[in-house]
């Protein structure tokens, strides 16, 4: 098997390709077939030019090679974060696609800090053919300058102008769920929200806040309570709403992390779900149905959403992409298990 080089993360500032072919023996030109794994190349040559990459410290210049090659068949994904179930979904739905196309990815968390997000987006430079990114928490179309003219972006639930995009239809699935917990009954529903400058986080709130209006329950805004979309933040919250002097009888958390963390919560105080208290959350990842009870969410096509951000950016590689003016919206769907007390009536 042909070897590869084995300093890659290094960047020495003054070695060059001409040096390496200097102290090879060979031309500029068989380097860089080297490198590119282009036309035909003795073995003999083959190591040497690699033996002495690796003795120069040298590493082909990513962007340099990708415009030899016209492709790096590498894309970059951006995520707030690269833990939690939700995130590795969307990861999975991303790899299964770029697989079956022969691309690999390039993964990074931006952590919803405007900085790191900067970083990673000149880090990527020359490196992938493209990138996928979702930024709900940030504004990122003054970040996306920092790319060179051409290279394709998609974002996911969130919108730049110019780039194609696919979003969540998160106001109708919260309404949805919130008038399913209406009609068993529950008139005083406390909501756990998201970040506040989360876009899916406001709008899970809208829906919230519809479903209220429309049944007359409007006046109940005061059951809202911050959270942060973590496990720890719907357990804190669901300790502040058990001490209220009159409980609600339904928790809605805006996701499905913060669910869990308000059915810790509750099952330490005693509680029982549903009995003494109802429970619902948002998103549907794959815990959610083997929790004790199994809880009743929204579900969001979420591999499906890593899935369709790729093959949307192959498409805009290729020149077929779209121009964001119609985001693509995948729907959701009310998931009712034991956790809010009923099953759905058809």
């Amino acid at each position: 098997m042909p070897r590869t080089p084995s300093r890659l993360l290094s960047d020495p500032p003054n070695v060059t390709i001409r040096d390496v072919a200097a102290q090879a023996g060979v031309s500029v030109a068989t380097v860089s077939r080297v490198f590119n794994r282009k036309g035909p190349i003795r073995e003999e040559t083959y190591q040497r030019v690699i033996g002495v990459a690796e003795s120069l410290h040298y590493v082909p210049h990513a962007a340099a090679r990708s415009l030899s090659l016209r492709s790096t068949a590498t894309i970059g994904v951006v995520l707030p974060e690269l833990h939690g179930e939700f995130f590795s979904e969307v990861i999975r739905g991303i790899d299964v696609a770029s697989r079956q196309h022969g691309y690999h990815v390039l993964l990074s968390g931006s952590h919803s800090d405007r900085d790191e997000m900067r970083a990673v987006v000149q880090a990527v430079r020359g490196r992938v053919d493209g990138l996928i990114v979702m930024s709900p928490d940030l504004e990122p179309s003054s970040l996306l300058t920092d790319l060179p003219g051409g290279v394709p972006v998609v974002m996911l639930n969130s919108r730049v102008a110019g780039r194609p995009c696919i979003t969540i239809d998160n106001a109708h699935g919260a309404r949805e769920i919130t008038s399913h917990l209406i009609r068993l009954g529950h008139r005083r529903i406390a909501f756990i929200c998201g970040p506040a400058q989360n876009a899916d986080a406001e709008q899970r709130r809208r829906g919230y806040r519809a479903a209220l209006k429309s049944a007359g329950l409007d006046g109940e805004k005061a059951l809202e309570f911050a959270g942060n979309f973590t496990e720890a933040s719907g357990y804190d919250v669901a300790k502040t709403i058990m001490g209220l002097s009159t409980r609600p009888t339904a928790i809605f958390a805006s996701n499905d992390a913060m669910a869990i963390g308000a059915l810790g919560a509750l099952r330490e105080a005693g509680l029982q779900i549903p009995e003494d208290m109802a429970l619902v959350g948002f998103d549907d990842i794959p815990i959610a149905r083997y929790l004790a009870p199994p809880l009743t969410t929204v579900k969001v096509p979420i591999a499906e959403l890593g899935r369709r951000g790729f093959e949307m950016l192959i498409a805009a590689s290729n020149g077929h992409g779209d121009d964001g003016s119609k985001p693509a919206r995948l729907e959701t769907q009310l998931v009712v298990r034991r956790s809010c007390g009923a099953e759905l009536k058809k």
